[in-house]
């Protein structure tokens, strides 16, 4: 597997163990909300025409990109949690493989929604600067997680 397909997963896996601690978990996930807000912020150098048609489109994706990721993969997970995947039966397990895929094909439709929306918005060279502000970004945020558990 590529790098670039390997990064989403491990980004999915740390927020999702961020996010797995209910105590602070909307602290967080707000913390993390803003900061990448001012990254992107500074890196797209949205005009203040494009901002306010940007934000609203980039915000609603984000919490309904997270709400599909964060509620629907957890409650997989739980299923095959303890080892559960050995003592599941085949019917089960092929029932848990089509909800997956139907949350994988919400996603992929959620973001095509999204591309569409956001080429009303910005030119096709902010999009891909965007893209790529995106992926810089889980990159500084997996590498401080990263850091941060070394030091512990």
């Amino acid at each position: 597997m590529k790098i670039k397909n390997i990064l989403p997963l491990l980004l999915f896996l740390v927020s999702f163990s961020f996010y797995a601690q209910s105590d602070k978990t909307d602290e967080k996930r707000e913390k993390i909300k803003a900061y990448k807000v001012s990254f992107l912020t500074t890196e797209l150098e949205l005009t203040s025409t494009e901002a306010e048609k940007f934000w609203p489109i980039y915000n609603a994706f984000d919490d309904k990109q997270f709400e599909l990721r964060h509620d629907k993969m957890k409650t997989y997970l739980r299923k095959l949690d303890d080892d559960n995947i050995n003592s599941i039966s085949e019917k089960e397990a092929s029932a848990l493989l089509s909800q997956i895929e139907s949350t994988d094909k919400e996603l992929y439709l959620l973001r095509e929604k999204y591309m569409l929306n956001l080429k009303k918005v910005l030119s096709a060279k902010k999009i891909l600067k965007l893209k790529k502000s995106e992926d810089d970004f889980n990159r500084k945020l997996l590498k401080q997680y990263r850091d941060k558990a070394v030091k512990n």
